[in-house]
């Protein structure tokens, strides 16, 4: 700390602030250029002591508000860090529903089974699952929570898949634009069916004319399934199917492979089956981990979950896995027979 002198007649009034400038190129490493934007070293210069100090002090990595001139911002790259390191996470949209799907990997062997859940229900006909940092990806979900009740509160009906996905999405990207907060570590996978239906109104009591909330043509398709990938810079776009997490490239090659926006569509059976085969094989890459396969499924009003986001059931998801199993041996027979044929070639 400098101490100031008192002012007398020759000093100067009033007196000057300290002065920051760049230090000389000599003062600086490869790594300490005006262009790195890590730590840099600066000169102060105090006018009343004439003294000179280097000094040390963080750069622009920890702030928000400065973006890179190739237009890139360092706070929301670390958050796609964050995302990669935490496990896979996959939606798939069908033609009867969307189903969602979580490698979530066991930390310890003391962690109860089946507890601390990656997949949260929104609203009645919507779910949610994430990848990424867990207590970020909670509050995210108690804030699309918020949303939902905010929209039944509004307009008495539930809300559209796609308006909750515009609401996090800019939720999300808020947290980008202020030097006090950092972007969420996680990547969220929004799904559910809207209904097809003409759904009473929350809280209505009687009967009155039968000419429903209107809006609806009657020659169009109303609802169905939806599936949105919001990113942590609050970027979302619709899927067919969507993949997040560590094993997120080798997840997204299998779900290209599937026509899922074609005439030969899954169905949610198939889709179950084929989530927990993906969700497999893209923790191959990570063996020496133990996982839990945690899955959930929205169907039409007419379908197994008569609407609503649900856990699929024991028996189905212990199947699909049963099946992924004895599809990952028959591949790494496959492997070996090949590397056996040239060996002898």
């Amino acid at each position: 700390m400098v101490r100031r002198r008192p002012l007398t007649p020759s000093s100067s009034f009033p007196p000057k602030a300290p002065c920051f400038h760049n230090p000389p190129s000599a003062f600086r490493t490869p790594n300490e250029s005006p262009h790195n934007l890590g730590y840099m070293m600066q000169r102060v210069t105090n006018h009343h002591t004439h003294k000179t100090t280097d000094v040390h002090r963080h750069g622009l990595r920890s702030r928000q508000l400065h973006l890179l001139p190739d237009g890139r911002n360092f706070q929301v790259e670390y958050a796609v860090k964050a995302v990669e390191n935490g496990g896979t996470s996959i939606g798939i949209r069908c033609k009867d529903g969307v189903v969602l799907a979580v490698e979530k990997v066991v930390g310890s062997k003391l962690l109860k089974h089946s507890a601390n859940k990656r997949i949260a229900t929104v609203d009645r006909h919507l779910g949610v699952v994430y990848s990424g940092m867990v207590p970020d990806g909670r509050h995210f979900v108690d804030r699309a929570r918020d949303e939902a009740r905010a929209w039944r509160d509004t307009n008495k009906t539930p809300i559209p898949t796609a308006d909750l996905a515009s609401r996090m999405g800019g939720y999300m990207q808020a947290y980008t634009l202020y030097q006090s907060v950092r972007p969420f570590g996680i990547t969220a996978i929004v799904g559910g069916f809207d209904s097809e239906l003409e759904l009473p109104v929350d809280g209505e009591v009687g009967y009155g004319p039968s000419v429903g909330a209107g809006g609806k043509a009657p020659d169009k398709k109303h609802g169905g399934p939806f599936l949105y990938m919001i990113e942590p810079s609050g970027l979302y776009w619709g899927y067919y199917g969507a993949a997040t997490g560590k094993g997120r490239q080798a997840a997204k090659a299998e779900l290209e492979k599937l026509d899922l926006g074609g005439a030969g569509a899954l169905t949610l059976e198939q889709a179950v089956k084929e989530a927990a085969r993906i969700i497999y094989l893209a923790h191959d890459d990570n063996k020496d981990k133990e996982f839990e396969l945690e899955m959930s499924w929205i169907s039409a009003s007419d379908g197994p979950t008569k609407g609503k986001h649900q856990e699929v059931p024991k028996a189905l998801r212990e199947e699909a896995e049963r099946l992924a199993k004895k599809s990952m041996e028959s591949d790494d027979e496959d492997d070996d027979k090949k590397d056996d044929d040239k060996m002898e070639e």
